[in-house]
């Protein structure tokens, strides 16, 4: 029976291009989609660094154009990678902000932040964005939340399901489960479309998003939800389809103005910004035009593009995504006539050409678009949330067996990979394989765990390593058990047995993969904290600066009315003047003041203000 956690908890979809929250309502008996303070239900998830705050969701996105290079997005498609990656070198193509190689191959964002060079992991960006998440529920439920589930895609390794975690934690947020989206997909489908569903049915859950693609195929029956079979890529989504626009237009700009925008990031973001509208646009129309002024060096950039166009750009990325559907049915061994339901989930699955190819797959079958692409991930978390919480007793009692995207197992002799426990196998599962020593007399053996499905085990992701002492004996004599457990958020956890001399080592994962230590997790969560108190004291100050504006604004217009002005006091006339000068040259140049000092000038214009206009009611 899972562990059950007291408070609040609320399922948060951490996405490439935009995140969302909700919460399972008790008293309404259903998730609430909680929507942020711009009053939109997903937030970009978009942090950006200037010479006075730090800018999160809308407020980042915002301004990106007139501040590109310390404006972070992406950051999960840099979440436990390394540096040396082809796909993150691939990426840096792309970004306007600057990515570096830090310690361990880990790559390091570079931004400037007032006025200082800082450096920041991909699960420090992911934090702040989580912390919105928090607020944003905070605010909504009007008390404090801890813990939280959180969604990764079903394909995400196990560094970067790790990492993911590690994000929570620096976020301060208590990650009760790692869930995946498209489970969690098939968690909102499930409860809103077949609650009652009393024969089983098989659901293919189709999730395109803006960074990352899944597929699942998941029965259902009663609130029996089985996963058969996930497959997927870790980089595939929107943002690739914005990027073969980008490249379209940049060489068009290119061949008509005989100039390369490519080294001007203000260029390329104000471009990419357009991209992303075009597409949208292509979803329900068939051309739209790009129309950007003074884009580079004086220049302005007037262009158009089809639907037909952009399909054909991007028509091997459809492709891919269709031979992933077809590999996740020989996984689930199933046919296309077997699945009674295909549903559409992330905001790239809107697309046209895109459905029209998924229909055309399963021979014309309808798909189902009823549930929200954009908020059925988070929440199917809210409900996974629900489950797991003390007191909550109206959420269905669902039953959830998910399953493990990759093969895991170690090296043995020739480079070999060793599968213990093969892919699409349902989780939590623990099992043990037994292994010999391949030589005499051999004092130690070096255990590689690997995940992937290529033969060669040095071919597939290195997980982590360790040395197991073993007492001298003849080669093939001495065994030894490992054992691989996978827990319900699909970490892996392993250990080594030799039975003889009783000798057991449990793996600890290595910076193999540049993940951080739990000192690196602690610095980053005190500075996580540290920024958390500096936006606040900039928003306060904020605050106070726009309530002394905004009086001073109401001011002036009583005062320029000839009729109060001539009724005033002339000693209180010039000490209301006085102040306003006062509070003028504080909002000009408010840098160097406390927000006390906005606050309490305040207090003086208004006790002068109204001790004037009193005077002038009782005369």
């Amino acid at each position: 029976m899972a562990k059950k956690y007291e408070g609040a908890a609320i399922g948060i979809d951490l996405g490439t291009t935009y995140s969302c929250v909700g919460v399972w309502q008790e008293q309404n008996n259903r998730v609430e989609i909680i929507h942020n303070d711009q009053g939109n239900k997903t937030t970009p998830s978009c942090v950006a660094f200037t010479n006075t705050q730090r800018l999160i969701g809308d407020a980042a996105k915002n301004q990106a154009s007139s501040n590109p290079t310390n404006t972070v997005f992406d950051a999960k498609r840099l979440i436990g990678r390394r540096y040396s990656d082809s796909i993150v070198q691939n990426d840096l193509l792309l970004w306007p902000f600057k990515v570096i190689q830090g310690a361990n191959d880990k790559p390091m964002i570079l931004v400037n932040y007032k006025g200082e060079e800082k450096q920041f992991v991909a699960e420090e960006i992911s934090a702040v964005i989580l912390m919105q998440m928090r607020e944003i529920a905070e605010a909504f439920l009007e008390s404090p939340v801890k813990n939280a589930v959180i969604t990764v895609p079903a394909y995400f390794n196990d560094s970067q399901r790790r990492a993911t975690k590690d994000a929570g934690d620096i976020a301060g947020l208590n990650v009760i489960r790692i869930i995946n989206e498209p489970t969690a997909a098939a968690l909102a489908y499930g409860l809103q479309k077949r609650a009652n569903c009393v024969d089983q049915r098989n659901v293919l859950i189709f999730d395109l998003g803006g960074g990352t693609f899944d597929v699942s195929i998941l029965t259902i029956k009663n609130k029996d939800f089985e996963v058969k079979a996930t497959a997927g890529d870790t980089h595939l989504g929107g943002e690739d389809f914005d990027n073969r626009m980008v490249n379209h237009f940049v060489k068009e700009f290119k061949r008509k103005n005989k100039e390369d925008i490519r080294g001007n990031p203000k260029a390329l973001r104000r471009l990419r910004t357009a991209c992303e509208r075009a597409k949208r646009t292509l979803s329900y129309d068939i051309e739209t035009s790009i129309d950007l002024d003074v884009i580079h060096q004086g220049i302005d950039f007037t262009s158009s593009i089809t639907r037909a166009k952009f399909e054909q750009l991007n028509m091997d990325l459809f492709e891919k995504c269709i031979d992933t559907v077809n590999s996740c049915l020989a996984d689930a061994k199933m046919e296309k006539r077997s699945i009674d339901d295909v549903v559409l989930v992330g905001g790239s699955s809107r697309i046209p050409k895109m459905k029209q190819l998924l229909q055309d797959f399963f021979k014309g079958k309808e798909l189902c678009k009823s549930i929200n692409p954009d908020e059925a991930v988070a929440y199917g978390a809210a409900v996974q949330a629900a489950l797991l919480s003390e007191g909550v007793n109206s959420v269905p009692g669902i039953v959830l067996q998910d399953v493990t995207p990759l093969s895991l197992g170690v090296a043995v002799e020739g480079d070999l990979m060793s599968v213990v426990i093969p892919r699409n196998t349902s989780i939590p599962v623990r099992k043990t394989n037994t292994y010999y020593t391949a030589k005499d007399n051999q004092s130690s053996v070096t255990v590689m765990v690997y995940e992937g499905e290529r033969k060669k085990a040095s071919d597939n992701n290195l997980l982590g390593l360790f040395d197991f002492f073993v007492p001298p004996a003849p080669r093939r004599s001495l065994p030894i058990k490992e054992c691989f457990s996978i827990d319900e958020n699909g970490i892996l956890n392993v250990s080594a047995e030799e039975e003889t001399s009783g000798n057991k080592k449990d793996i600890t994962i290595t910076n193999v993969n540049g993940r951080l230590s739990r000192e690196e997790i602690e610095r980053m969560i005190q500075e996580a904290e540290f920024f958390k108190s500096q936006d606040m004291k900039f928003k306060k100050k904020a605050k106070a600066i726009n309530a002394l504006d905004d009086y001073l604004y109401t001011v002036r217009k009583v005062m320029k009315d000839d009729c109060v002005s001539s009724k005033l006091n002339p000693i209180d006339k010039v000490k209301i003047i006085s102040a306003m000068i006062k509070g003028k040259s504080l909002i000009d140049d408010n840098q160097q003041e406390d927000t006390s000092v906005f606050v309490d000038l305040l207090k003086e214009l208004e006790s002068i203000f109204e001790s004037a206009m009193n005077k002038i009611i009782k005369s």
